[in-house]
């Protein structure tokens, strides 16, 4: 993609976002995206097929960077699941204006089904933590759950702990004895 593309994606996602925090995503048009945007119908949709397309792309590019990039050289693909953990709350609290406005707005429940499936996939690769007798799914559920939920509670609370240390809190209930 060159530069004038990549601005022009930029723009749609920036749009994208800011409806989003003012408004339910089944309320925001095509529409308002592009006249948001400040570009045409046909640029619109020669980046993007439908808004459902948008949406996905902006989750994609948003979780991207959390989950399969690794800029923080202290957590690798091997670090523990703590740490993994910590660097994904370190991407949301950096990325604060975007995600989490996102994740307290109405359309909230979206894009926490997102995160969820990007969580699960954390979750799975680190189940032999876990020495509780209970089925596997409902253990990578209540996971899954719990931390999203811990998130959104850390989010509410202002960010006001640390990434690592509300990753050690989760941690510290998830532990079996």
């Amino acid at each position: 993609m060159d530069r004038r593309q990549l601005k022009t994606r930029k723009a749609i996602f920036q749009a994208f976002r800011s409806l989003l925090e003012k408004k339910r995503y089944d309320h925001i048009t095509v529409q308002e995206i592009i006249d948001e945007a400040d570009v045409g119908r046909s640029t619109f949709y020669a980046h993007f097929e439908t808004k459902d397309l948008l949406l996905d792309a902006m989750c994609e590019e948003l979780f991207y960077h959390m989950f399969e990039h690794d800029p923080c050289p202290w957590v690798g693909r091997d670090a523990d699941l703590e740490g993994k953990l910590a660097h994904i709350l370190w991407h949301i609290r950096d990325s604060k204006n975007d995600l989490s406005g996102i994740l307290l707005s109405d359309s909230g429940d979206l894009f926490m089904r997102y995160f969820k499936s990007h969580l699960r996939v954390v979750f799975e690769q680190h189940m032999g933590f876990f020495k509780v007798d209970v089925p596997c799914d409902f253990l990578l559920n209540h996971l899954v759950g719990s931390f999203a939920e811990t998130v959104q509670w850390w989010i509410k609370e202002g960010m006001k702990t640390s990434p690592e240390m509300t990753a050690k809190y989760f941690m510290t209930m998830t532990e079996t004895h």
